[in-house]
């Protein structure tokens, strides 16, 4: 089957690429803001919105009127707009908030959908030039498009979104079913529970302590700039060992069952998300249970409800068969039954991990399995 892989990579720009890749960010996200407006004002006026070759169309103009405009890249401002539209589809399919004005102080991306070719280590974009780029992973497929991209940090990475073709075929392994605690991160139906890895909490003494010494720091000086780097790039070390744990243990659960079973609750979360493109590339399938279903309150053993059942209650006993429950366990078994008996799977295409058997009681190491960027 064919489905669409991203492959990041670390560039680094030289200062006059810096400033070119800064003049495509700012008027890129001009751009952005400017068609972001003229929907909501033609909203108030006419109660109607516009699509994308509305704003589209509008370019033109905008380039005579604003001569500095045509520095940036054409595509890129076109796909600026592209973007902004699928902001709009996904708030109306309650996927996200309601699109906001890009601040030049957050991330910045722009993708170049043309175009652009990786020669040796070097990444060509197009007004930019040749940057340099580490490539630490084989890319497979057709690429597609590029999306180039600044974090808070100071650091650049491409995104590269290649077409490749992935043999499907069903693993055999057994069903599971993976309830997500409050307690524990996950619990799955064979009574293994996940623990919450805590990042941020072990690296909150150092955090505070740096936030402490950016609120001494004047503003507007080097050094509060300096200080303020070291803040996002701990903020973004945190968020890369959450976003490492979560491919590891989203892997392993696909590669160890053939069908994983979800409350619909969570299937909005980032680790539901990896599950399902993670399962059909290892031949397994996704399925989620209505939201209403009773999982925790309900036992495994005979069926009955337990509606009196509180969320402070960990441990309870079935009052028809007496049946001794840990709640978490108790909802995850049912989640599995429910999901043998015959619910709609999901699969989907996403990227491979090491296949290393899937351990439930600790969190994973979350060295970087390849060269760290």
């Amino acid at each position: 089957m064919n489905c669409l892989r991203a492959y990041k990579y670390r560039i680094y720009p030289n200062r006059e690429q810096r400033e070119k890749l800064a003049i495509q960010f700012g008027h890129a996200r001009f751009v952005y803001n400017y068609a972001l407006n003229a929907r909501k004002e033609h909203y108030k006026k006419t109660g109607k919105g516009l699509s994308y070759s509305a704003t589209a169309k509008m370019l033109p103009g905008m380039k005579k009127e604003l001569d500095w405009l045509r520095e940036a890249d054409s595509q890129v401002l076109q796909q600026k707009l592209r973007d902004l539209d699928r902001a709009y589809v996904n708030f109306f399919q309650k996927r996200a908030r309601y699109p906001r004005f890009k601040s030049k102080h957050s991330r910045q991306s722009i993708r170049y959908p043309q175009r652009f070719g990786i020669i040796g280590n070097r990444i060509r974009l197009p007004k930019v030039g040749d940057v340099k780029i580490i490539l630490h992973r084989h890319m497979e497929g057709v690429a597609k498009n590029v999306t180039v991209s600044r974090t808070k940090s100071g650091r650049y990475f491409a995104s590269v979104q290649c077409e490749v073709v992935i043999p499907v075929s069903d693993n055999g392994y057994p069903p599971v079913r993976v309830d997500l605690g409050i307690r524990h991160f996950a619990i799955l139906s064979t009574g293994e529970k996940v623990a919450h890895p805590s990042y941020l909490r072990k690296s909150e003494k150092k955090l505070v302590r740096l936030q402490r010494r950016l609120s001494k720091k004047k503003k507007g000086s080097s050094n509060r700039w300096k200080m303020r780097l070291k803040v996002a790039r701990l903020h973004e070390h945190v968020a890369n060992q959450r976003k490492d744990f979560l491919n590891q243990q989203s892997y392993r659960l696909t590669t160890r069952y053939g069908a994983i079973g979800l409350e619909s609750l969570n299937v909005r979360g980032m680790f539901v998300r990896q599950c399902e493109y993670k399962a059909a590339v290892n031949g397994a399938s996704v399925h989620h249970a209505d939201r209403f279903f009773p999982s925790s309150k309900m036992c495994n053993v005979c069926g009955a409800v337990n509606s009196d059942l509180k969320l402070s209650d960990r441990i309870w006993t079935c009052g028809n068969c007496g049946t001794e429950h840990d709640r978490d366990i108790n909802a995850a078994v049912n989640l599995k039954n429910l999901c043998t008996v015959g619910a709609t799977g999901f699969k989907a295409c996403g990227e491979s991990v090491s296949p290393d058997a899937f351990q439930a009681i600790r969190p994973f190491s979350v060295k970087q399995e390849a060269r760290k960027l």
